[in-house]
Order: C-alpha cells, then structure tokens, then sequence
C-alpha cells in the first residue's frame, strides 16, 4: 500500500489543527545525531516550541536524545523507532528532521501527508526530482516546509544580501562560494554485524540495501553518493543558497561544469574532495570551490579554525566579502574597504532564530514569512546536484529549466533520481 493512501485511511492528511499567537508549537525531533541534538538545544531556548517526541532508528541515539529533553525542558518526551509511527500521532504540528540526506525527501512528504509542518535540515534533498517532490507535497497539503539554511535567518547576511541589491559594488557580475572545510581522512574499516539497537534497514530507506560498515553510518555517511552528498551539499550547500541569493537569481542556471577529484587519501570516501563548478546564468556566473585539505585565506576571506568558508560577491565598482564574522565591502582599483560589519548575534551558528522564523509561520499560515521555504531550499540543492552530475559525468552539461532536465544527456538525466529501494519509495503523485 502507498504512503499516500494508507496515510488518507487514516485520516491524517487533514490533521492538524489553528494555534494561536501564544500557543506553543508541539513539535517532535527526527534523527537524533549531532546536529539532531543541536536541534533539540535550539528549540529547548525557544518559548513557541515544546519538544513532545524523538525520533531515530539508533537506541543508543534515542536514549541520548531523551536524555538531553528532559534535561533542558524538564519533560521526558515521548520515543520512536518510526517516523511513520510518529506521523500518527496528532498532538504533534510539526516535524524537525535531522537524518540523513537521502531521507530528506521521504520524511517531508509523509510528513506533510500527515498533516505535519516540516523543518528539514540542508541540503533539501538528495537529488533534483526530490527537491520537486518536497515542494508538491507542501503546496498540496498547505504546509509550511522550512529549510535549515539558517543564513536566511543572520541578520548581517541578510543586510550584506540588501546591500548587494542597492548597488554597494556596482552591477553583479559574480559569485564565488568557498567551502573550504578542512576534513581529515575516513580510512578504511571492514563490513561488520548490524551493532545492537540499530535498524539498519530503515537507517538506508531508500538507499540500496549494503552490509553494515561504521563509515556508512553517524557522519561518514556525507561522503558516500548512496546517503550523501559531498561536502558541496553538506556544508557547501550554506554558500551556493548565499551565492544565488545576493545575485537575486531564482531560477536555475543553463549549463554547469564541474571538475576534481579525490586527492591526498587512500581511504573509502566517495565524494571529492576536492571540487570546482562553474554555473552560468548568462547575465553572471556563480563559481564554487571545495577543498578538504589544507588551503589558505581567499579574498578577504580568513581561516577560522584552519577553514575558508564564505561569498565573495565581484561587481562593476568592488568587492564583497560575506562568512560567519560578517562582512567588508572593497571598493575601487585600489580595493578601498568602505564597510566592515562585525557579527553582533549571539552566536555564530546559532539557528534558534531560523527555527523561530519556522514556528512563527506555523502559527500565522503564512509561508511567505518562512526566511528558506522549501522552494528556495530545493533550488539550492538542485544547484550542488548539478555540480556533482556534471563531476560523476566528466563533462559540461546544459540545463533546461523548463522541463528540469539535461539536454541531449541521458546518463546525466538519469541522476536526476534514483532507483528506490521499496517499500522506500519517493511518489510520483505526492
């Protein structure tokens, strides 16, 4: 039986139900790794939000989870093993998803199905077709869908992206995002038994069914094309969304190129990296760079904690330079800095306020309020994707936006999904 329709015999896809301004959001937690954990800190600060669930398919990750809510609210919250079990649960609005990217896609539309508001972390999605899929659910089911890229949210990014368009350097003529993340190597390790408490099964969902290996599982799973998505879409996925963002483009571009490779190591790592991609839009052009090794400062651009990670945005009269710490505005031939704003929030990587921009609309029904609604998140993805096709294809491709495929390139369209594994099946009808 389909998702969709077990989920409508059991009448959920009408659940959910009007909160008032000062109604807290009931909410429960998907994936309970670091930044599943992370989340439940968030929203443990936030007085719109009331953790009543968690949820993983790791036991000893459940316990930690639990362990951590009752800590930081003083409740224990309810567990489960299923999301699926968990969907039916009616006391609950809304979602917030921290699994694995491969099981972005799945988890928000049987969510949205359920009648559930989603915050689902970066990248969207796993491939461009699940970007598509995420988007239909949410407008058919009314959802507010919300995607952690918290940026959107960061006061001094978002008055860099207002200076931008005013004309602070001149007309736009590129982008250059850096996802220069130092990341040491994977090595190697054998296949094992599944450990106790693990439901490997419903960990790979939609992926092919492999033997148990720890690099596969916890964090490893970035650099693996079954689960991930390199670190283009994993920490990358923050400056491609930044890069689109300050040159105002929410369309996809016409061609992408993408070259690189795996250096340095003899390890079981999939993914580059390191990578470069080139996107044109006709008008400007967005460049991105990964480099897991060790690199430099860049442009402005400085090391923290040995990683260069940022925007450099290049126009007709200067130069901007946008990460974590703030942002310098440069000037002139001769590189004037004209401006030079200091990060003034909280916290660097703080995404209480991202997840209260979500409660917020999930209260009002006001997805035009949402700072990464899902249609935003998705197109950023989509971008990673088309870096990573063009990268496992060795060549440029061209890109239609109208109908969401390459031209003339079936092996390149073929990327655009995946073979789901049943019953882990991303619907064509949402």
């Amino acid at each position: 039986m389909e998702r969709r329709t077990w989920l409508a015999g059991a009448g959920l896809v009408a659940a959910g139900k009007a909160l008032g301004a000062n109604d807290k959001v009931s909410l429960a937690m998907v994936g309970l790794g670091g930044r599943g954990r992370d989340h439940i800190g968030f929203y443990a600060t936030l007085p719109s939000a009331n953790i009543m669930a968690v949820c993983d398919v790791n036991q000893a990750a459940q316990e930690r989870g639990v362990a951590l809510v009752e800590k930081l609210t003083g409740k224990k919250p309810k567990v489960y093993s299923d999301m699926r079990q968990m969907f039916e649960d009616r006391t609950i609005d809304a979602v917030s998803i921290a699994t694995a990217n491969h099981w972005h896609a799945l988890s928000t539309i049987w969510a949205c199905q359920a009648g559930k508001d989603v915050y689902i972390e970066k990248p969207a999605s796993h491939n461009i077709y699940e970007g598509q899929q995420m988007v239909a659910a949410a407008r058919k089911y009314g959802r507010m869908v919300q995607v952690g890229s918290q940026s959107r949210t960061t006061q001094h990014k978002v008055r860099a992206m207002k200076l931008l368009r005013e004309g602070v350097i001149g007309k736009l003529y590129l982008a250059k995002g850096l996802c220069y993340k130092r990341r040491p190597s994977i090595g190697k390790k054998p296949d094992t038994a599944v450990p106790a408490g693990v439901n490997w099964d419903q960990f790979l969902g939609p992926a092919p069914l492999r033997p148990f290996n720890e690099l596969r599982f916890a964090y490893n799973w970035h650099w693996f094309w079954d689960t991930g998505n390199g670190d283009i879409g994993n920490q990358g996925v923050h400056e491609m969304d930044i890069a689109r963002w300050g040159l105002g483009k929410n369309e996809l571009p016409k061609s992408v190129v993408s070259t690189g490779g795996k250096f340095v190591y003899d390890d079981d790592q999939e993914t580059p990296n390191t990578q470069s991609a080139t996107f044109d839009y006709g008008d400007v052009q967005i460049q991105f760079e990964v480099r897991g090794l060790i690199t430099g400062e860049e442009g402005g651009l400085p090391l923290r904690d040995g990683h260069t990670i940022g925007n450099l945005f290049f126009g007709s009269e200067g130069y901007m330079a946008v990460d974590v710490g703030g942002f310098q505005v440069y000037r002139g031939d001769k590189h004037e800095k004209v401006m030079d704003e200091k990060f003034r929030e909280a916290k660097a990587w703080d995404s209480a306020p991202h997840m209260d921009n979500f409660l917020q609309a999930v209260k009002t029904r006001q997805r035009e309020n949402l700072s990464a609604e899902i249609e935003q998140g998705a197109m950023s993805a989509a971008m990673c994707h088309m870096a990573n096709t063009s990268y496992r294809v060795g060549r440029k491709l061209t890109f239609d936006a109208k109908t969401m495929r390459y031209v003339g390139d079936a092996e390149a369209n073929r990327m655009l999904t995946r073979e789901y594994r049943k019953p882990y099946v991303v619907p064509a009808q949402v």
